[in-house]
């Protein structure tokens, strides 16, 4: 990486992303076209949305797309990945996927971060279900694309995100955030919001990649900030997940605890089970 990279600041950052071909995850586009060739027939609209709930750069470029195209006639904001595909036509979506460039295997500092996107779509889709939620994929498009900046950072300069962890375990920072913020001079969320907004994506996901506006935006930052704690593997990971269960439940008091750690189907049993006494003590 070049050294004078390490003085831009958030603004420099998304502008240079802005103009960026984003890479894709390899098993998306295998997907796509293996279950087409069993089938011989094209995927179905909400099936291709699956795919893209799995796949954070995906989610982006395709939000985007549907933005440049979209109709001055539509009076309503594309905040899923099924109605911008809708939007696109299924052989627009099929020729975006399969004309971007792939994600290179051996980016581990890409791949951590996409794994724990798409864990924090998944909690979020399915802890909307508690809330009634009219339209939960709107949270599992904006948990998985709440850690967006740091993907980007890991995807074009991990070097850049190398510096920030190693800050971290060095104990001169005691957050990621403050950790960053020492490295790169902004913290990774500013970025997700400076890019979220420099790409005009919908302002009700900006509004939930915020994380504090609604009860919906809530939500999303506890379903992202869960994710990252079960794929914790430190001492401390087990009582942050509690706390935000605890947090969660405030914000479903309809739904007991049990309903809340039975959706989270990742963890093992005893894990679960764990969660819930602990989760249990600190709500009563």
């Amino acid at each position: 990486m070049d050294a004078w990279k390490f003085r831009w600041g958030v603004g420099q950052w998304a502008a240079f992303f802005e103009n960026q071909k984003l890479p894709v995850m390899l098993r998306s586009r295998q997907m796509m076209t293996t279950l087409e060739e069993e089938r011989g027939e094209l995927l179905s609209p909400k099936e291709l949305s699956d795919i893209v709930l799995r796949d954070p750069l995906l989610c982006v470029c395709l939000l985007r797309q549907a933005e440049r195209e979209k109709s001055h006639r539509l009076n309503n904001e594309t905040t899923t990945a099924l109605a911008a595909i809708m939007q696109l036509g299924v052989d627009e979506f099929r020729s975006l996927l399969l004309s971007s460039p792939e994600i290179e295997e051996g980016n581990n500092c890409l791949l951590e971060v996409e794994a724990r996107a798409t864990l924090a779509a998944q909690i979020a889709l399915r802890w909307a279900s508690g809330r009634m939620d009219l339209n939960p994929e709107e949270l599992a498009v904006a948990a998985l694309l709440a850690d967006i900046g740091e993907l980007l950072i890991c995807a074009f300069q991990p070097e850049l995100a190398r510096a920030a962890q190693e800050e971290l375990l060095s104990g001169r920072a005691h957050r990621s955030s403050q950790a960053q913020v020492q490295t790169c001079g902004f913290d990774f969320k500013q970025l997700t919001m400076r890019c979220a907004e420099l790409w005009q994506l919908p302002s009700l996901v900006v509004q939930l990649l915020r994380g504090s506006d609604s009860a919906r935006a809530q939500l999303t930052r506890i379903a992202s900030n869960t994710a990252r704690h079960i794929l914790d593997d430190s001492e401390t990971a087990i009582l942050a997940i509690t706390a935000d269960l605890a947090e969660a439940h405030k914000l479903m008091p309809g739904v007991g605890l049990e309903w809340l750690i039975d959706e989270l189907v990742m963890l093992p049993a005893d894990v679960r089970a764990d969660l819930l006494a602990r989760a249990s003590e600190t709500t009563s």
